[in-house]
């Protein structure tokens, strides 16, 4: 005789799959949105669009002002990537295998910008940047975007330091290598997933910031997010469907990316 289970234990995972599937609905939905506006035929921002064309994209690919906001974001997002990728993986080891007080208090202070909310960080830098002229420069967006970036590499290279076997590196270091050495050969090829998946972290959270950018660009330093906001206030055409269309295949490479390494990870 088939025992049929409670009410409770039938309902809830139905009301649970019915709420995933309407927060993925609601995440997913503006994507199919933009990008058929993406490839509209018309002159202005319009949903559905009457036609399909190329023409926005080849706006965007043929337009000086685009590809130069677009090369300032990749040459800030591949610096802060690897400024922040150095400088969290180096905290990290520090935080778990360094034996000090105030451990938790320097951990706590490094993923603030995590919890703090963007404009009050925005405002203390520009304030900060202007005594140091460092508004509307490469460099000073570069350093702004490492404090935020650090967080994300920070606490994945910590979670993946924690999961190591530290016999592992004692041995190498009974054997007779000093313990940078002994980093850089036994214990950083098998975190490496993870401070990968921190670098690209690092690099999304730099590609897409837009709230510090607004306030210490100026007009020499426009990343790809600030061109954006710009063109969605000065011009309504669908050059700017383009783009985010653009961002959001990056987007999805990234997180893929970021995935398998998580898997490569586990195993």
């Amino acid at each position: 005789m088939k025992i049929q289970k409670p009410l409770s234990q039938r309902v809830f995972p139905f009301a649970l799959y019915t709420y995933c599937g309407l927060v993925f609905f609601l995440l997913v939905a503006p994507l199919f949105i933009v990008i058929p506006i993406s490839f509209s035929s018309d002159q202005y921002l319009k949903f559905p669009p009457s036609g399909f064309s190329l023409q926005w994209y080849e706006s965007y690919f043929g337009s000086r002002q685009w590809m130069e906001a677009t090369l300032v974001s990749l040459q800030v997002a591949i610096s802060t990537a690897i400024l922040a990728t150095i400088l969290g993986t180096m905290l990290a080891t520090a935080l778990v295998r360094g034996k000090f007080p105030g451990k938790n208090i320097i951990y706590t202070l490094t993923i603030s910008p995590m919890i703090v909310p963007l404009i009050i960080t925005a405002i203390g830098v520009y304030f900060f940047y202007a005594k140091l002229k460092l508004v509307g420069s490469i460099p000073g967006l570069i350093a702004a975007h490492t404090i935020l970036a650090i967080p994300y590499v920070l606490v994945l290279v910590t979670a993946t330091l924690k999961g190591f076997d530290e016999t592992l590196e004692k041995a190498a270091l009974n054997l007779g290598a000093n313990p940078l050495k002994a980093f850089l050969q036994v214990t950083l090829p098998i975190i490496r997933p993870g401070v990968i998946s921190g670098g690209l972290f690092a690099f999304i959270t730099s590609f897409d910031e837009l709230i510090v950018v607004i306030f210490v660009a100026g007009t020499h330093a426009v990343t790809l997010p600030k061109r954006m906001w710009d063109s969605i206030r000065e011009e309504i055409e669908p050059t700017i469907a383009a783009v985010a269309t653009l961002l959001i295949v990056l987007s999805i490479i990234l997180m893929v990316s970021i995935e398998l390494l998580r898997r490569r990870q586990a195993k």
